[in-house]
């Protein structure tokens, strides 16, 4: 029987392989911007931290050009057992997402593109997206946003969970609602869209 204690100290353990994967690929970065969200997005991946699927959902051409640009002497490496491609439905969804989020993006660097990809594979899982995604916290993600796709952040003034308004955002630009409540205020799932992430 696992105790609370024993899945503490699993969790510690994690944490203190993902720092070191996530300084290793710190150490080998060329100093662009978003190197570090990167660097913390693979090394959860290459841990097991996260639910993203193969190549981080990026496809493997794309993935590679990811490592060498920002990671260079640390090359396209992938975890073991290599996690399952999307399939197609959930690759077109990804696909949808990335594509709201990159209308939004600050427009710095390539980067941006790879992160509204990897960050739209993170919505795709159960959990709240900063847990998908193998991020420490909300806030954590909350300044991953603030950073690439700024205007994104803006239009969260009421700081909903950033999946549940990804997909609303989704919903409002494509005419296609699915929430039948005529404001957030009068909807009984108000709290799972703001309420506090556990």
């Amino acid at each position: 029987m696992t105790t609370v204690a024993d899945q503490a100290a699993a969790q510690a353990a994690a944490e203190e392989v993902g720092a070191a994967t996530r300084g290793a690929l710190l150490g080998a970065s060329r100093g662009l911007p978003n190197d570090a969200r990167l660097a913390q997005l693979v090394a959860a991946w290459l841990e097991g931290g996260s639910v993203l699927p193969a190549w981080l959902g990026l496809g493997a051409e794309e993935y590679a050009a990811l490592m060498a640009r920002h990671f260079p002497r640390i090359g396209a490496v992938a975890p073991e057992p290599h996690p399952p491609a999307l399939s197609i439905p959930l690759a077109d969804e990804q696909g949808d997402v990335a594509d709201l989020m990159i209308r939004y993006r600050r427009g710095a660097d390539r980067s941006e593109l790879w992160l509204a990809q990897i960050v739209a594979a993170g919505c795709l899982g159960r959990e709240h997206l900063w847990r998908d995604l193998g991020l420490t916290g909300r806030a954590e993600l909350s300044a991953l946003i603030c950073d690439a796709f700024p205007a994104l952040r803006a239009l969260n003034a009421r700081d909903m969970k950033w999946k549940k308004f990804l997909y609303r955002r989704l919903c409002e630009e494509t005419g296609l609602y699915t929430c039948r409540a005529p404001s957030c205020d009068a909807c009984s799932d108000f709290h799972d869209c703001f309420g506090p992430e556990a």
